[in-house]
């Protein structure tokens, strides 16, 4: 047994220290968690006895039952380890952040403090790898570490939205609300790449195939026409022709000096884009692209939204709420007038007057704003705007998809069409000049 040196905070607030007896960390924990405790710093200062030494006999066995499980069990728990970066940090793929948040939002919700529900899921073996997370996760808020600085602490993976929106929970007191909902964000996240991915397939399939098509044009078909034209007696080569074994020669000559060029420009924008000075620029410019700017846009309207009705309904003043959406905010050029927001309503005026001054948030947002504000139910009115901005984000989202096939479709047709009809041009003006011969 020893003894234990605890800081612990009760249910109504109040800070104690003491000593408690038992036989390990764990048993403490569990003591002072029976007593309505949550420690904050459990520190070991002395063993009171000394354990009873077993017998040889159970030594032995001991010993043998210790090696057969080296050799077997702990060896295959080794070969399930989660995968560090070069930092030591977990590196866990989008399903197990899913898994992990769907887990523990139903176990918030259920009426479990965090410690224990991330203890509960570190002892259910069907979580596989997300007990490490788990466990690591569990000790650092069991040190003293608030839940979003141990997600940030364990994997980056997380990721610093995910991380912001649950240090918004944390400040809310509605943590597995908000895990709930981001839940469902990942969910529809990773159902949609997975439409996008069916999707693209078959695209892709046409676009190697015109690729292909284009090889065979270029190495075969257009000398065999140059050959043909040339041999003819008076023959002379058709302007179009001329332009697809000029594009011919070129490629020929000058492909690894393109490709090199493609790869150079793209690794040269990736750069740009990451840099610190130009990250506004980019993320500016990201609003305006076409289609893909209006599904950013919702899905920031929807995000927003969502997460300012759980703080303010949850009891947290405005001006908080909207420092923690913010936070949570990863366009820096929305993020820029949401300071400007924050600014006005710091200043007192109202929020729907503070939304028209930034001239980025659409008029039907601001009338939904100000009927909340109006009627004292603004945390139902936000929700209800996020459900009507859902509702956009989904026909954006199909709007893309549907348009991705007949986009492909008319650029392969144009590339090989333009190809086989200067070709058959070509082949009809030598056939009507060996003709007039």
């Amino acid at each position: 047994m020893a003894v234990f040196s605890y800081k612990a905070l009760g249910k109504d607030g109040a800070i104690s220290n003491g000593e408690i007896t038992a036989a390990d960390r764990p048993e403490a924990i569990k003591v002072l968690g029976k007593r309505g405790l949550q420690p904050v710093n459990l520190t070991a200062t002395s063993i009171s006895k000394p354990a009873v030494q077993p017998k040889k006999k159970d030594q032995a066995e001991a010993s043998s039952k210790s090696a057969q499980k080296t050799n077997g069990v702990e060896k295959a728990d080794t070969s399930k380890k989660v995968a560090r970066d070069a930092n030591g940090l977990l590196k866990l793929k989008r399903a197990d952040v899913v898994m992990f948040t769907e887990e523990l939002s139903e176990m918030l919700g259920a009426g479990l403090q965090l410690e224990p529900a991330l203890k509960s899921m570190e002892n259910r073996e069907e979580l596989g790898s997300l007990k490490d997370v788990s466990r690591e996760v569990r000790q650092l808020v069991r040190d003293g570490s608030s839940f979003s600085l141990a997600l940030r602490k364990v994997s980056e993976s997380f990721g610093p939205l995910y991380c912001s929106l649950a240090a918004a929970g944390e400040a809310s007191g509605a943590l597995d609300t908000i895990l709930k909902r981001q839940a469902h964000y990942l969910k529809t996240l990773q159902e949609l790449q997975s439409k996008v991915t069916l999707a693209l397939i078959y695209p892709a399939f046409l676009v190697l195939a015109g690729i292909g098509v284009g090889i065979i044009f270029v190495t075969k078909l257009i000398p065999q026409l140059t050959d043909l034209i040339s041999s003819t007696p008076g023959g002379k080569i058709p302007l179009g022709a001329k332009i697809l074994i000029g594009t011919s020669d070129f490629f020929q000559q000058w492909w690894l000096v393109i490709l090199l060029t493609l790869v150079g420009l793209a690794l040269v924008f990736k750069a740009w884009k990451d840099a610190e000075s130009n990250k506004l620029t980019w993320d500016r410019t990201k609003l305006r692209l076409p289609l893909l700017g209006s599904v950013i846009e919702s899905r920031f309207y929807v995000q927003f939204l969502e997460t300012l009705s759980n703080l303010v309904g949850n009891g947290l003043p405005l001006l908080r709420s909207l420092e923690l959406s913010r936070d949570a905010t990863q366009n820096l050029h929305i993020r820029s007038h949401m300071d400007r927001v924050i600014e006005m309503v710091g200043d007192g005026r109202s929020f729907s007057r503070s939304l028209i001054s930034t001239g980025i948030f659409p008029s039907l947002l601001i009338d939904m704003v100000s009927v909340g504000e109006k009627t004292g139910k603004l945390d139902k009115s936000l929700r209800r705007a996020a459900e009507r901005y859902d509702s956009e984000l989904n026909k954006s989202l199909s709007r893309v998809m549907e348009l991705i096939m007949p986009i492909v479709l008319v650029i392969m047709a144009l590339l090989i069409g333009t190809m086989a009809y200067l070709m058959i041009t070509a082949i009809f003006q030598t056939i009507d000049n060996l003709g007039g011969k």
